[in-house]
């Protein structure tokens, strides 16, 4: 889905006239709740206090964001702003503004301190967090009922529950989605979940904070999924290597998913429909996982406009803590900055976010101040879903994204 809100386009349609153009996911599961609603309501608030300055928005299903941006500013056209899943790679070719160049003191200094250090590039902000999220393990209530089971704790429990739901009919036992859209994220749960009996690991990183893909954790914790999961047909008549998480979700709100990890989104959309769900940590190996992953999303800002002085402008506004709250109630996502957190935390209407917002300062999240990392999440959303696949070779399958990461690492530092 793409739609095009305000402005005209171009550098501007009159005199004096600045048209900022800015590239956005779409966070919405249906055209009613499109993210392109929420940024026309805003533009249209920043453009009635800032005469002379024109916001022009593009919205991008997030299977398509990512490109976009990339083929923008490779064909010399980039936005003014792009909020998207991976900024350092632009960092690095020099082509952003540092966070502080393009906020106020007071809006940079209230994000929480980690979101704003994974945003950072060599010690420098260059990814402004805006929207953040973790995650838990969502299982039907009704379904585990039926199937007299109660919520797993540890993988062995995980694979009894989907067998014994896979026996009452349900169609997607355990939900995995490994497509295209979204196999980063439930690639990195499960490496967290299966560092569980060690005590530690960051998904993707080793301990000195290089790429550890291929480590034999992360190759046991596939070859079950293979095995254990897949191979026994617990995870549904769609292979994960094309079950994107759009649809693992859609499918949990229509009652056919027994389980699957999720993050606070899918709250809304399972109320909608009438699903009785419950919510518990993600089970390890042995017990719960120790730790869970933590997602923000980033807001860049490019120099090639050169509107540094309304990009600031801009943002400043769209960090206000109002704005902040609005879009993380409207898409059940936690908030990025200190005042917005402290009020959600304190409020009645936001207590189904509490568990969400409890685990995120401890949180593991995704290496995205690595100039590397966006083209080892392209070949994750590619590749993984092969390693569980029938004949799946786990082990050959991240050792070639190691490779990837190993050669993207070396080229950087060269």
């Amino acid at each position: 889905m793409a739609g095009t809100l305000a402005g005209c386009g171009g550098a501007g349609s009159g005199s004096g006239e600045v048209t900022l153009r800015l590239v956005a996911a779409d966070y919405g599961d249906s055209p009613a709740n499109s993210s392109a609603k929420y940024w026309d309501r805003l533009a249209r608030g920043f453009e009635e206090q800032h005469p002379g300055v024109k916001v022009d928005v593009s919205v991008y299903s997030w299977k398509d964001v990512d490109r976009k941006v990339k083929d923008m500013v490779a064909a010399g056209h980039a936005p003014d702003m792009a909020q998207i899943g991976a900024y350092a790679d632009y960092a690095a070719a020099g082509k952003l503004y540092e966070a502080g160049d393009v906020l106020s003191i007071p809006v940079q200094a209230d994000f929480t301190s980690e979101l704003s250090e994974a945003g950072e590039v060599d010690n420098v902000q260059y990814g402004m967090p805006f929207a953040a999220s973790t995650r838990l393990l969502f299982y039907n209530k009704t379904l585990f009922s039926q199937a007299g089971i109660t919520p797993p704790t540890t993988w062995s429990e995980l694979a009894s529950d989907a067998q014994a739901l896979k026996a009452k009919g349900v169609k997607f036992p355990f939900a995995l989605p490994l497509g295209p859209e979204e196999a980063q994220a439930e690639t990195m749960q499960w490496m967290l979940a299966g560092d569980s009996a060690a005590g530690g690991g960051d998904g993707y990183l080793g301990a000195l904070g290089s790429y550890d893909i291929d480590s034999p954790r992360n190759v046991a914790t596939f070859t079950w999924l293979r095995d254990d999961l897949v191979g026994r047909g617990l995870t549904g008549p769609v292979a994960p290597a094309q079950l994107n998480r759009a649809d693992a979700f859609a499918a949990f709100t229509r009652g056919e998913v027994g389980m699957l990890n999720g993050h606070p989104s899918l709250m809304k959309a399972a109320k909608a429909k009438g699903v009785d769900f419950g919510m518990v940590p993600l089970p390890g190996q042995d017990g719960p996982a120790n730790s869970t992953m933590g997602v923000s999303d980033w807001m860049a800002a490019f120099k090639q406009g050169g509107h540094q002085a309304q990009i600031r402008d801009f943002l400043d506004f769209t960090y206000s803590e109002r704005n902040v709250l609005a879009f993380s109630r409207e898409y059940d996502l936690l908030p990025v900055t200190s005042s917005a957190q402290q009020t959600m935390a304190a409020s009645s209407q936001d207590a189904a976010l509490k568990p969400f917002l409890d685990e995120l300062p401890t949180a593991r999240m995704y290496p995205a101040g690595k100039t590397s990392w966006a083209g080892v999440s392209a070949d994750v959303k590619k590749r993984i879903g092969q390693a569980v696949g029938p004949g799946g070779n786990p082990g050959a399958v991240l050792s070639q994204v190691q490779q990837t990461a190993t050669t993207a690492d070396s080229a950087t530092a060269g």
